[in-house]
């Protein structure tokens, strides 16, 4: 029988400034993240994650402002 296996991950490269890499080498220690590359993942995820949300309230505050516009309350 054949042992399933994950699928593999594609990955590419960023390129960050020397400096920022060193200050993010410096943040991670004595932390879960076990490299800069992890870290940044992190960030970035956390930062995409909260775009998203912000953007769903936005969304949901506009409609409700269009809503309250249609009925006369809002001028």
């Amino acid at each position: 029988m054949k042992k399933a296996t994950a699928p593999r991950r594609k990955y590419t490269t960023i390129t960050i400034p020397s400096v920022l890499f060193d200050k993010l080498s410096d943040r991670i220690k004595d932390t879960g993240f076990s490299s800069v590359s992890d870290y940044a993942t992190y960030i970035l995820r956390e930062t995409m994650a909260d775009m998203s949300s912000r953007t769903s309230k936005d969304k949901a505050r506009s409609g409700v402002v269009e809503r309250l516009h249609s009925l006369g309350y809002v001028g």
